[in-house]
């Protein structure tokens, strides 16, 4: 599975973004799905997952509220609508996959993961 997340850029506090991660060599409807982020100095933080059936979904503390996970599978895509960004929502956000379809907030439950896509917000 290769894994190609977009949509990042630079925007204000208050604004919204809509990440993407759309996925190649093998459909996603088995796989469960999580978004991480990395900000600089920082390590790797969970954000969102979206079990393979779409009936659990998890959100870190932090974003539950401001962002959104969801999934097309008929597009073999995942989202993370980001709406009133926060200056410490910058990061890298990174798309992962689970084939074991748990949708858990552990890293090491991910087998495959997308290249990473920069969000910045500015204050």
């Amino acid at each position: 599975v290769q894994l190609q997340a977009s949509g990042g850029g630079l925007v204000q506090a208050g604004d919204s973004l809509k990440l993407s991660c759309a996925a190649s060599g093998r459909a996603l409807y088995t796989y469960a799905m999580g978004w991480f982020r990395q900000a600089p100095g920082k390590e790797r933080e969970f954000v969102s997952a979206v079990a393979y059936g779409g009936d659990k979904i998890d959100y870190a503390d932090s974003v539950k509220g401001r962002f959104a996970i969801s999934r097309d599978n008929a597009k073999n895509t995942v989202y993370l609508q980001m709406n009133s960004l926060k200056p410490e929502d910058t990061a890298v956000y990174y798309c992962a996959a689970d084939r074991f379809g748990r949708g858990s907030s552990s890293q090491g439950q991910y087998d495959y993961w997308g290249q990473g896509t920069l969000v910045t917000v500015s204050s």
